[in-house]
Protein backbone atom coordinates (compact mmCIF):
# COMPACT_ATOMS: atom_id res chain seq x y z
CA UNK A 1 0.00 0.00 0.00
CA UNK A 2 1.57 3.39 -0.78
CA UNK A 3 0.78 6.20 0.62
CA UNK A 4 0.51 8.84 -2.34
CA UNK A 5 -0.37 12.33 -0.17
CA UNK A 6 -0.07 14.55 -3.21
CA UNK A 7 0.02 14.47 -7.48
CA UNK A 8 1.03 17.24 -9.34
CA UNK A 9 1.17 18.10 -13.32
CA UNK A 10 4.23 20.26 -14.49
CA UNK A 11 4.12 21.30 -17.56
CA UNK A 12 7.58 22.53 -19.34
CA UNK A 13 9.06 22.51 -22.87
CA UNK A 14 10.51 19.32 -22.63
CA UNK A 15 6.36 17.66 -21.88
CA UNK A 16 4.09 17.52 -18.83
CA UNK A 17 5.78 15.75 -15.90
CA UNK A 18 3.98 13.91 -13.16
CA UNK A 19 5.49 14.40 -9.85
CA UNK A 20 3.68 12.18 -6.97
CA UNK A 21 4.55 12.71 -3.11
CA UNK A 22 3.98 9.89 -0.64
CA UNK A 23 4.71 10.84 3.18
CA UNK A 24 4.08 8.18 6.05
CA UNK A 25 3.16 10.08 8.80
CA UNK A 26 4.06 7.49 11.87
CA UNK A 27 7.80 6.36 10.02
CA UNK A 28 8.31 9.62 8.59
CA UNK A 29 8.45 7.75 5.18
CA UNK A 30 8.94 10.07 2.33
CA UNK A 31 9.00 8.80 -1.52
CA UNK A 32 9.06 11.16 -4.48
CA UNK A 33 7.94 9.34 -7.99
CA UNK A 34 8.76 12.03 -10.84
CA UNK A 35 7.14 10.53 -14.54
CA UNK A 36 6.67 7.41 -12.77
CA UNK A 37 10.39 6.99 -11.66
CA UNK A 38 11.03 6.84 -8.04
CA UNK A 39 13.83 9.40 -7.77
CA UNK A 40 14.07 9.64 -3.84
CA UNK A 41 13.16 7.69 -0.50
CA UNK A 42 13.58 7.82 2.94
CA UNK A 43 11.86 5.18 4.59
CA UNK A 44 12.42 6.87 8.72
CA UNK A 45 12.60 10.14 9.36
CA UNK A 46 12.14 11.46 12.98
CA UNK A 47 11.34 14.61 11.90
CA UNK A 48 7.75 14.20 10.10
CA UNK A 49 7.94 17.80 8.78
CA UNK A 50 10.74 19.80 6.09
CA UNK A 51 11.53 19.67 2.77
CA UNK A 52 12.54 17.58 0.31
CA UNK A 53 14.35 19.11 -3.17
CA UNK A 54 15.19 17.38 -6.59
CA UNK A 55 15.03 17.69 -10.06
CA UNK A 56 11.49 18.22 -12.53
CA UNK A 57 12.80 18.38 -15.98
CA UNK A 58 15.43 21.07 -15.76
CA UNK A 59 14.58 22.78 -13.12
CA UNK A 60 15.03 22.17 -9.09
CA UNK A 61 11.95 21.47 -7.48
CA UNK A 62 11.52 21.39 -3.59
CA UNK A 63 8.12 19.20 -1.76
CA UNK A 64 7.35 21.51 1.68
CA UNK A 65 6.08 19.30 4.45
CA UNK A 66 4.34 21.45 6.98
CA UNK A 67 2.13 20.24 10.12
CA UNK A 68 -1.61 21.64 9.71
CA UNK A 69 -2.70 20.39 13.22
CA UNK A 70 -2.46 16.96 14.59
CA UNK A 71 -1.24 14.21 12.38
CA UNK A 72 -2.37 16.17 9.28
CA UNK A 73 0.14 17.78 6.76
CA UNK A 74 0.06 20.56 3.94
CA UNK A 75 2.15 19.75 1.26
CA UNK A 76 3.07 21.87 -1.50
CA UNK A 77 5.19 21.99 -4.96
CA UNK A 78 7.62 24.87 -5.50
CA UNK A 79 9.72 24.65 -8.66
CA UNK A 80 12.08 27.05 -10.13
CA UNK A 81 11.98 28.96 -6.91
CA UNK A 82 8.70 29.91 -6.73
CA UNK A 83 5.52 28.25 -5.72
CA UNK A 84 3.74 26.00 -8.59
CA UNK A 85 1.18 28.31 -9.17
CA UNK A 86 3.35 31.17 -9.54
CA UNK A 87 5.24 28.67 -11.77
CA UNK A 88 2.53 28.09 -14.09
CA UNK A 89 1.44 31.51 -14.09
CA UNK A 90 5.00 32.67 -15.34
CA UNK A 91 5.33 30.09 -18.41
CA UNK A 92 1.98 30.80 -19.67
CA UNK A 93 3.95 34.37 -20.29
CA UNK A 94 7.20 33.10 -20.63
CA UNK A 95 6.03 29.83 -23.44
CA UNK A 96 3.29 29.00 -26.42
CA UNK A 97 2.12 25.65 -26.16
CA UNK A 98 -0.05 23.79 -28.91
CA UNK A 99 -0.95 20.08 -28.55
CA UNK A 100 -2.58 18.20 -32.01
CA UNK A 101 -2.83 15.02 -33.53
CA UNK A 102 -0.13 14.98 -36.47
CA UNK A 103 -0.55 11.88 -38.64
CA UNK A 104 -2.26 9.75 -35.27
CA UNK A 105 0.15 10.96 -33.04
CA UNK A 106 -0.21 13.15 -30.41
CA UNK A 107 2.20 15.90 -30.72
CA UNK A 108 2.69 18.62 -28.73
CA UNK A 109 4.68 22.29 -30.22
CA UNK A 110 6.08 24.56 -27.79
CA UNK A 111 7.52 27.89 -28.36
CA UNK A 112 9.76 29.13 -25.77
CA UNK A 113 9.88 33.05 -26.09
CA UNK A 114 12.14 33.92 -24.32
CA UNK A 115 15.22 31.91 -26.16
CA UNK A 116 12.71 31.45 -29.42
CA UNK A 117 13.35 27.30 -28.89
CA UNK A 118 11.11 25.45 -30.74
CA UNK A 119 10.27 21.83 -28.92
CA UNK A 120 8.09 19.09 -30.50
CA UNK A 121 7.37 16.39 -28.26
CA UNK A 122 10.63 16.89 -25.62
CA UNK A 123 12.71 17.66 -28.32
CA UNK A 124 14.55 20.93 -29.53
CA UNK A 125 14.17 21.09 -33.11
CA UNK A 126 16.08 23.52 -35.69
CA UNK A 127 14.50 26.35 -36.96
CA UNK A 128 15.28 29.26 -39.27
CA UNK A 129 14.11 32.49 -38.55
CA UNK A 130 13.44 35.65 -40.85
CA UNK A 131 11.42 38.96 -40.94
CA UNK A 132 8.56 39.86 -42.97
CA UNK A 133 6.37 42.43 -43.45
CA UNK A 134 4.02 41.47 -39.97
CA UNK A 135 7.18 40.52 -37.81
CA UNK A 136 9.52 37.41 -37.65
CA UNK A 137 8.71 33.72 -38.92
CA UNK A 138 10.49 30.82 -37.44
CA UNK A 139 10.71 28.11 -40.05
CA UNK A 140 10.79 24.50 -38.98
CA UNK A 141 9.86 21.15 -40.48
CA UNK A 142 8.70 18.07 -37.87
CA UNK A 143 8.24 14.74 -40.13
CA UNK A 144 7.16 15.85 -44.06
CA UNK A 145 5.54 19.15 -42.74
CA UNK A 146 6.22 22.65 -43.22
CA UNK A 147 5.70 24.42 -40.29
CA UNK A 148 6.10 27.96 -38.96
CA UNK A 149 5.14 30.43 -35.99
CA UNK A 150 4.37 33.92 -36.85
CA UNK A 151 5.22 36.55 -34.41
CA UNK A 152 3.37 39.74 -35.35
CA UNK A 153 1.96 42.59 -32.74
CA UNK A 154 -1.17 43.20 -31.54
CA UNK A 155 -1.40 46.52 -31.88
CA UNK A 156 -1.86 46.69 -28.08
CA UNK A 157 0.37 47.40 -25.63
CA UNK A 158 -1.30 45.00 -23.16
CA UNK A 159 -1.21 42.10 -25.46
CA UNK A 160 1.95 42.56 -27.13
CA UNK A 161 3.07 39.74 -29.55
CA UNK A 162 0.56 37.63 -31.00
CA UNK A 163 2.40 33.82 -32.40
CA UNK A 164 0.27 31.75 -34.40
CA UNK A 165 1.54 28.10 -35.53
CA UNK A 166 0.85 27.14 -38.85
CA UNK A 167 1.09 23.56 -40.09
CA UNK A 168 0.77 22.93 -43.98
CA UNK A 169 -0.85 26.11 -44.04
CA UNK A 170 -3.36 25.65 -41.70
CA UNK A 171 -2.94 27.57 -38.05
CA UNK A 172 -3.39 25.63 -35.21
CA UNK A 173 -5.40 26.87 -31.81
CA UNK A 174 -2.99 27.16 -29.05
CA UNK A 175 -3.33 25.00 -25.79
CA UNK A 176 -4.75 26.14 -22.50
CA UNK A 177 -1.92 24.38 -20.30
Amino acid sequence: MTDVVAKWDVAMADGVHQVQFEHGTTSGKRVIIVDGKEILRKNWMFRLVGQETFNVGSQKATVHIEAVSGFQYEYTLEVGGKPLKKFVENRKKTAKVWTLLLDGIETRIVLEKDTMEVWVNGEVVETAGEFDDDGTVTHFTWGNHACYIQAVSSGKKREGIVHSLIIDGNEITESLE
